[in-house]
């Protein structure tokens, strides 16, 4: 495997301590990865203890040894607790410890030291309060066509995840394009200081974690940060038509870009296609995206416009766009006893109200049934914004709407009051599972709307049986 970086490197770049086995020269050894979870290893990675609040890694220094790690990065406080005896299994296992203060800042001061040896490696930090993921998967699909492209893997976009996908970069790499997320504040600004990206991309301001940051005003704030190292050459790309637009723009250090569907010049002739994406025009050539609804082709929008800063081709934007398919839970079709629109993996007010409005806009011959989960983080707004839910399932054109979790008892008691559309509510989802199964009829279509921690895609098989993806 290839070494990443020396013992003597990581230590001198973390101002940490080392400790080997007997005998064992360190001078020239290093490691060829990196993981948090003991269970994950590599042979000669190295493993980061870090502290959680149920879970202490360093009680899984010694399986991470055992398992092929040839370091550990531990706390220093770690040392002096005699049940883990540290310097013990680094002795009695020929391994290597590098004592630092704080694990976590210690990764992430490893990554940034670790990107600034790529010097011509373009850096892109996508953030946003959703379509981060979606984003980056279609700009990669777009630059990939041309330009050696590394990224952060599925949701590794947090303050661990996002430095353990940095040491994914390699020396033939061109771009890397990396998303950024957060839930608490001052993420956005540490994950800034490890990208220090070229060209930074916000997708929205919306109320995603709204419950952590406590007003949009504030996810505002905390978005921005993501422009926090830019030292006059780098590049913002803004949403036009964005409430914060001015805000994002105000006293940044570099080029602002507004970028929209009025401000792309090649595009024109789009016509929404149901179930089917987005049919449109690219410089004069038809083009076909097949993820559907309006939020899915914004997306798509912001990641054209990232491409084009890259830049590459128009040729590669269509044929990148013409490759995405969806993600697991992230607008996926599947057909069946019913038609299923899959959109669990995630939930908030705004892509909620997208995806009622996406599915309420299509022309369908038989009945809708809209399945909606409970919007997580949300804090103190969460009865607000799950009765505002209510409020706009009162008039959409399901034929019946089922609402699962507790949080969802506030939408139920709002369309009870209305008494507009049929609703079925449980917190149980057993319960749920068998209302649906004696509703549902051949030929509907369902949207499965939920936060992640609702895990309604259990509800699957019933729905649609052996289902095929669109």
């Amino acid at each position: 495997m290839e070494k990443l970086m020396s013992f003597s490197t990581l230590s001198h770049a973390l101002n940490a301590h080392l400790f080997a086995g007997e005998g064992k020269q360190i001078a020239d050894k290093g490691f060829s990865s990196v993981s948090i979870d003991s269970r994950e290893i590599n042979p000669g990675g190295l493993f980061v203890a870090l502290r959680g609040a149920t879970l202490d890694g360093h009680r899984f220094v010694e399986a991470a040894f055992k398992a092929g790690a040839s370091a550990a990065l531990v706390c220093k406080s770690a040392l002096e607790d005699k049940s883990l005896d540290l310097h013990g299994l680094c002795r009695n296992m020929d391994k290597v410890i590098v004592v630092v203060d704080n694990t976590l800042k210690a990764l992430q001061d490893a990554a940034a030291f670790y990107i600034k040896q790529f010097n011509n490696l373009l850096r892109i930090g996508i953030t946003g309060s959703s379509g981060k993921t979606s984003t980056k998967e279609i700009a990669s699909a777009i630059i990939s066509q041309e330009k050696s492209l590394v990224m952060n893997k599925g949701n590794y976009n947090s303050e661990t995840g996002l430095p353990l996908s940095v040491f994914n970069i390699r020396s033939h790499h061109q771009v890397g394009i990396f998303e950024a997320a957060m839930n608490h504040p001052g993420e956005i600004a540490d994950l800034a200081k490890i990208l220090n990206p070229h060209l930074a991309l916000i997708t929205n301001i919306g109320t995603a974690h709204v419950g952590n940051m406590g007003s949009k005003e504030a996810i505002a704030k905390e978005k921005k940060d993501i422009f926090s190292c830019f030292t006059g050459e780098n590049k913002a790309l803004i949403p036009d038509e964005d409430d914060y637009r001015d805000y994002l723009a105000k006293d940044l250090n570099g080029k602002v870009i507004f970028y929209g569907s009025k401000k792309l010049s090649p595009l024109s002739s789009v016509k929404n296609m149901g179930l089917t994406g987005t049919e449109f025009i690219w410089d004069g050539v038809k083009c076909n995206f097949s993820l559907p609804g309006k939020h899915n082709f914004y997306n798509a929008i912001s990641a054209i416009a990232l491409s084009m800063e890259v830049p590459v081709s128009n040729a590669a934007i269509r044929k990148g766009l013409e490759s995405v398919k969806p993600l697991f839970g992230r607008g996926e079709i599947l057909r069946g006893r019913t038609t299923l629109i899959r959109d669990c993996y995630n939930s908030n007010p705004d892509s909620a109200k997208a995806a009622i409005d996406f599915c309420d806009s299509l022309d369908w011959p038989g009945r809708k049934v809209y399945v909606l989960g409970s919007m997580m983080e949300l804090g103190a707004l969460c009865e607000e914004a799950h009765e505002a839910l209510g409020e706009r399932l009162v008039y959409s054109r399901g034929s019946k709407i089922f609402l699962y979790g507790k949080e969802m008892e506030a939408a139920r008691n709002i369309m009870e009051e209305k008494n507009m559309v049929p609703c079925f509510y449980t917190g149980d989802k057993e319960e749920l599972s068998l209302a649906l199964d004696e509703y549902i009829e051949t030929g509907d279509l369902v949207l499965l709307k939920a936060s992640r921690a609702c895990a309604l895609e259990s509800l699957t098989e019933m729905l649609v049986g052996d289902a095929y993806v669109l």
